[in-house]
């Protein structure tokens, strides 16, 4: 703030001995006469009169200031904390003597309320609820300094829970059991996931036995069909010609098929198997003797 002085100026402790004195803008002046209050000097040029006993004794700004207050409690489920307010406030213009004479600190005094009342608050929630209803406690505080400062000439404008600080072991014991609680639900998540995926792959692996049963069904009745045709269409066409004799051909091209696919097999491996008319013989014998007790089996039950 500054002050233009005319003429005389002599200090007088906390007051000051002018003619003529210039008040900046957001700022108010108390002027007394003889030591007693006697008005507010409004920004701009003023005169004053020594002889008289009047002077400018102080000014005070109107602009809003901010105080940071840092007050360390304890909640409900026994957890000490530090909260980090700020307090913005301002002097009410018209209540500016008050302010000027009520109070010598009005800091220390607007700290000692707001440690009042968040010592009251808090042990009363727990740390959760803290976190969650932190506007609550800046609203009580609000309403407390409001009542208490507006009698000294002083505006609480706003007041905010900066920052909640819980004690470093009880920040990393929350952390871990946060962290515990997500991989175990993460966790969770993916044996679902491969829950999901095994099932899937049972019922793929089913489907396609399904489908390779019935791929094999149909292979083999069609050749069922293919010999049956064969037979029938090689013993009209031929005379004397049984039906076995026929089912001996038709499993001797079949045996040298296997061989020819066999030979031109692109595998180097090796298949050790009789050979000779008389063992072809013996695999028909084999095949028809099986039919057979198949259908006595069929015929018996």
């Amino acid at each position: 703030m500054k002050i233009s002085k005319c003429l005389i100026s002599s200090n007088m402790g906390n007051s000051f001995c002018m003619l003529c004195g210039c008040i900046d803008q957001a700022s108010v002046g108390i002027v007394e006469r003889w030591g007693r209050f006697e008005k507010l000097a409004e920004p701009g040029l003023h005169f004053f009169n020594p002889c008289a006993g009047q002077w400018l004794a102080g000014i005070l700004s109107t602009r809003i200031n901010s105080l940071d207050v840092r007050i360390e409690t304890k909640t409900k489920d026994n957890v000490f904390v530090q909260l980090l307010c700020s307090i913005q406030y301002r002097i009410v213009r018209a209540n500016a003597d008050d302010a000027f004479y009520e109070l010598q600190n009005p800091k220390e005094q607007i700290q000692a309320y707001v440690f009042d009342v968040v010592r009251a608050l808090v042990p009363r929630m727990t740390l959760d609820e803290l976190f969650e209803q932190k506007g609550e406690v800046a609203k009580a505080v609000l309403e407390e300094l409001e009542k208490v400062m507006g009698a000294y000439g002083y505006s609480i404008e706003h007041i905010l829970m900066v920052d909640i600080i819980p004690d470093p072991a009880v920040r990393k014991a929350m952390n871990e059991i946060n962290a515990a609680q997500r991989l175990q639900l993460a966790s969770v998540y993916k044996g679902e996931a491969e829950k999901i995926l095994q099932v899937k792959r049972a019922e793929a692996e089913a489907e396609a036995k399904y489908l390779g049963g019935v791929g094999v069904a149909r292979q083999r009745q069609a050749i069922t069909d293919g010999l049956r045709e064969n037979i029938l269409n090689f013993s009209h066409k031929v005379e004397g010609a049984s039906a076995k004799e026929v089912m001996d051909l038709i499993m001797i091209t079949q045996y040298f098929d296997t061989i020819k696919d066999l030979g031109n097999s692109s595998n180097n491996t090796t298949v050790f198997l009789p050979h000779g008319p008389g063992h072809v013989r013996d695999i028909s014998d084999q095949i028809r003797n099986g039919l057979m007790e198949a259908s006595a089996a069929q015929v018996d039950g």
